[in-house]
């Protein structure tokens, strides 16, 4: 097995990570609501996907007294 001679600098190590970071989730908007949700996904705020209702939401009842 092959082992360094020579240690790599701080540069030489940062700029093989540079691409290591990590990427933002790209977010389409639901056709039916407008919210924000991820792409080939239930939207999590309607319950639509492709056009049809698949999940029916609880609705929370606000009680006041």
């Amino acid at each position: 097995m092959a082992n360094p001679k020579r240690r790599h600098s701080n540069t030489r190590t940062r700029l093989r990570r540079a691409h290591d970071f990590l990427k933002l989730k790209s977010l389409s908007k639901c056709p039916q609501c407008r919210a924000s949700r991820l792409p080939h996904r239930v939207c999590p705020s309607c319950g639509y996907y492709r056009g049809k209702q698949v999940v029916t939401l609880k609705v929370k009842e606000s009680s006041q007294k």
